[in-house]
């Protein structure tokens, strides 16, 4: 089957190339923050838990989409589903398309039962989304048990996939009408080259509930297609993108609904960030996807566990005891 061999090609390439941009760096790195050398309040006093789509995380985090569809990633998802329970966080499952075009795959997204109380987001690229029914979207997403669907922007990886779909023609349609019709919450994340002011103020008018920005700076999806073919325009497009410090100031100005700051971050202060430039909370993809390869379930555990502590101890060097004192503060 095409998709659960391009999905092995897209880990092989993640965990063994370089695949992060090359002269683009998330812009968070130019973000000075006001360091408080007289804090008001204990280390033990910092509360990072936070609130997105109607589920309560323990920190302001989730592990983006990484994979689904192959036996590999079954043990994957499992791994990652299992720390994020530990440490009550979210966690959101690679695109379903490969499950909805052969159903017995679904047990390689299925997590619950190890993991039945995390926010748990369902996956589905937008250019298919035209493929499938409102009903079949919604029992795809019933089996897994995910509590919201995440739609995937991905036009500049589709131009440049060897068998990518780049046709987008009533992909903005199809959002707003699954926004009404879902009964669960639907949001939109771009895969690592980001959403900017013009994309967000679209999105507005529908009825979606949460943007992940994806922006540039971390992993380069044009550059990952671009390593199983098509490498000439794939090394002119390499770095293309916004991004995400970026991406997620001009979402906010725009979108009023939950923003995740994502695309390129490797930290909790990154998080931080993120958060006081007008994000809910962070995500994390590619550093979770080497975690686990380096040390399953327990790899990811110490890594997320390392970022949670950079977020609480960030959090008390900025006088923030909650994350809504972080959002008041200025950069």
């Amino acid at each position: 089957m095409a998709t659960e061999k391009r999905k092995e090609e897209h880990l092989d390439i993640a965990l063994k190339e370089s695949v992060s941009f090359r002269h683009v760096a998330t812009g968070l790195e130019k973000v000075q923050l006001q360091y408080n050398c007289l804090p008001d309040i204990s280390l033990e006093d910092v509360d990072t838990s936070a609130e997105f789509l109607g589920k309560k995380f323990n920190a302001p985090l989730m592990v983006s989409a990484i994979t689904g569809g192959t036996e590999r990633a079954k043990k994957i998802n499992r791994d990652i589903a299992k720390a994020c329970q530990k440490l009550g966080i979210g966690m959101g499952l690679g695109s379903q398309r490969a499950m909805l075009e052969k159903p017995e795959l679904k047990d390689t997204y299925y997590v619950r039962d190890v993991a039945p109380d995390i926010f748990l987001a369902g996956n589905m690229g937008a250019t298919q989304l035209r493929d499938f029914s409102v009903e079949k979207i919604e029992k795809a997403l019933s089996e897994v048990g995910a509590d919201a669907l995440a739609i995937h922007l991905n036009a500049a990886q589709e131009a440049v996939q060897p068998d990518g779909t780049p046709d987008f023609r009533g992909a903005f349609e199809k959002i707003a009408e699954l926004s009404k019709k879902l009964k669960k919450p639907v949001y939109v994340k771009e895969v690592g080259h980001g959403i900017g002011w013009i994309t967000a103020r679209k999105l507005a008018k529908t009825n979606i509930r949460a943007i992940d920005v994806q922006g540039a700076g971390g992993t380069s999806w044009i550059g990952i297609d671009s390593l199983r073919g098509n490498r000439e325009l794939g090394e002119t497009f390499w770095d293309f993108g916004i991004p995400t410090a970026v991406s997620i100031f001009e979402c906010r100005q725009e979108f009023k609904g939950k923003i995740i700051a994502s695309g390129g971050i490797r930290s909790g202060l990154d998080i931080i960030k993120g958060i006081i430039l007008g994000a809910d909370l962070g995500g994390i993809a590619l550093p979770v996807l080497k975690a686990q390869a380096e040390g399953g379930e327990k790899g990811v555990e110490e890594y997320l566990e390392k970022i949670i502590r950079e977020i609480k101890v960030g959090m008390f060097l900025l006088n923030a005891r909650t994350i809504e004192d972080l959002k008041r503060k200025k950069k």
